[in-house]
């Protein structure tokens, strides 16, 4: 069995470790947080900058993530074909519901966004594409916990955060949540992982009928649910609308 090159893996945890903080890191920080000579830190950081992939401010001599970064990031979302086909039907998804819609994918025990379309109105929003959501609370998370079984596995091994007093932390409780969404087709998160926030998701099938992704709108609970405190059903059929229709694209057919 071939080895892993431990410089590689040295630079991959520190481009992680960069991209984690909310701040510029200084030489020390970045050895002692990896456990490396500051020799060998120094090293690897210089090669990385050297390429582009981290950039060091000039006054502090501190190190943050360089834009070679973003260039690559942005090559691998105009190349997938998941997003690729999504684009079109998650604007029309934006523009019927009024609500801001996410397209996610398993990645490192939780659920990446790859595309997110704005809430159509004039309010401030940060665009969150590269963010995570987790696989046991967020709806994008539960669709893919159900369908796929490899976030199936990661999920029920790993400890369930508790973000709200809704979140959903034991085991059975949450498996009885994935018997329902495979029962009906979609998912829901109403305050389980931001207070005041609901989302509803559905999953997305490629030609193999298998999960590739899922695909959801999120907004205020109060526009998101009824008077009733039930989720709307518009809402609720828009997304499966918009998932079928992706899925279609993939060449999953109809269903």
């Amino acid at each position: 069995m071939a080895k892993n090159i431990q410089s590689l893996e040295r630079a991959a945890a520190m481009l992680r470790l960069l991209a984690g903080g909310e701040r510029r890191l200084g030489l020390s920080e970045v050895a002692s947080s990896l456990g490396l000579a500051k020799g060998t830190a120094h090293g690897i950081l210089r090669t990385l900058q050297a390429e582009g992939f981290v950039e060091q401010d000039s006054a502090s001599g501190r190190y943050q993530l360089g834009a070679e970064l973003l260039r690559l990031g942005s090559t691998y979302l105009d190349v997938h074909e998941l997003r690729a086909r999504a684009l079109v039907w998650t604007d029309d998804l934006a523009r019927s519901s009024g609500e801001s819609v996410y397209l996610g994918v398993l990645h490192q025990k939780g659920v990446l966004i790859v595309h997110h379309v704005f809430r159509p109105d004039d309010s401030r929003q940060v665009l969150e594409v590269g963010a995570m959501q987790p696989l046991h609370s967020s709806a994008l998370g539960k669709v893919l916990s159900a369908y796929d079984p490899v976030a199936h596995n990661e999920v029920v091994e790993t400890e369930h955060k508790t973000f709200t007093p809704r979140t959903i932390t034991d085991v059975d409780d949450f498996e009885k949540v994935l018997d329902l969404t495979r029962a009906r087709g979609w998912a829901a998160d109403v305050e389980e992982t931001w207070e005041g926030v609901a989302s509803i998701a559905a999953p997305i099938h490629d030609r193999r009928r298998m999960p590739v992704g899922a695909v959801g709108v999120t907004g205020a609970v109060e526009r998101v649910c009824g008077e009733g405190g039930e989720l709307r059903g518009d809402l609720v059929a828009a997304v499966r609308d918009c998932a079928r229709a992706v899925s279609r694209d993939l060449g999953a057919g109809r269903f």
